[in-house]
């Protein structure tokens, strides 16, 4: 890959959908925000935004699969999510394993300072982070 790609990645869950924005030159993610779901199913018009300001070249959708590797209900509905988002906005979606980034996010907060009271606090942009940075080390 010789050009620089910027990424989004997302955390998906049923209540909150975790961002990240990455890229290819430096490997790095960070935090971006949290979008609102209901069921899984996030406000369009919000998705549509951040794709607008940021300006992808592909998204990463992280995929909750257990921990043995088998697909999980969750992950049948992160799949569905991902070929939504290719469908609406026409780039590359990939799924990507994200066992054991919820715990690495948890580990992370804590060490910020974090209290714990994740549904207050929630920390899904952080596990979106954590996910794209396994992706970028990993493919490429």
């Amino acid at each position: 890959m010789s050009s620089v790609s910027t990424l989004l990645c997302f955390d998906f869950g049923l209540s909150n959908i975790g961002v990240a924005v990455g890229n290819t030159l430096t490997n790095e993610a960070r935090p971006l925000t949290i979008l609102s779901a209901n069921n899984g199913k996030p406000n369009w018009d919000a998705v549509v935004a951040l794709i607008e300001e940021w300006q992808p070249d592909s998204l990463v959708v992280g995929n909750p699969i257990d921990e043995s590797g088998q697909a999980t209900e969750l992950s049948y509905k992160a799949s569905r999510f991902a070929r939504q988002l290719n469908g609406r906005l026409q780039l590359d979606v990939v799924l990507h394993d994200e066992r054991f980034s919820s715990k690495e996010a948890k580990s992370r907060a804590r060490e910020m300072g974090h209290k714990g009271d994740y549904a207050t606090h929630p920390i899904d942009d952080l596990a979106a982070s954590i996910i794209l940075e396994s992706w970028l080390q990993n493919s490429h």
